[in-house]
């Protein structure tokens, strides 16, 4: 499977490629087993999440964005305040705006996880 990095995030392909040396026989049982092992781990995921979570709702997704926009904000604040002296950054500096980096790119894959759930089916969402 090959794997692709888009933003911070890393995917994998969701393509079957056919191995050249099987017969169209052997492809297709191949491609039965993995649609078999792609449905087990779906149902296993929904299951896991829906018993954790239960629900969402546009107020979870609210309160996510909000965070990360504010994660945003006191990372790029910093950035700035620290650019404001003309001089080089110091190491500590450069560690608080590496933490500050750190919990905004968390917080928007924390709302990105939650967007697939619902988009996998894994999640109920209600209005």
């Amino acid at each position: 499977m090959s794997v692709t990095r888009t933003s911070s995030t890393w995917r994998g392909s969701d393509h079957f490629e056919p191995d050249n040396n099987l017969d169209p026989a052997a492809q297709r049982r191949l491609r039965g087993n993995l649609e078999q092992i792609d449905y087990i781990a779906f149902a296993a995921s929904r299951e896991v999440v829906s018993s954790a979570l239960q629900s969402t709702d546009t107020r979870a997704f609210q309160k996510l964005a909000v965070a990360a926009a504010h994660a945003r904000v006191r990372w790029v604040t910093e950035a700035l305040a620290a650019a404001d002296s003309g001089h080089p950054l110091t190491p500590a500096q450069v560690d608080k705006l590496a933490e500050l980096r750190h919990a905004f790119h968390e917080s928007t894959e924390a709302y990105e996880a939650l967007r697939r759930l619902v988009e996998r089916g894994y999640l109920k969402y209600t209005r």
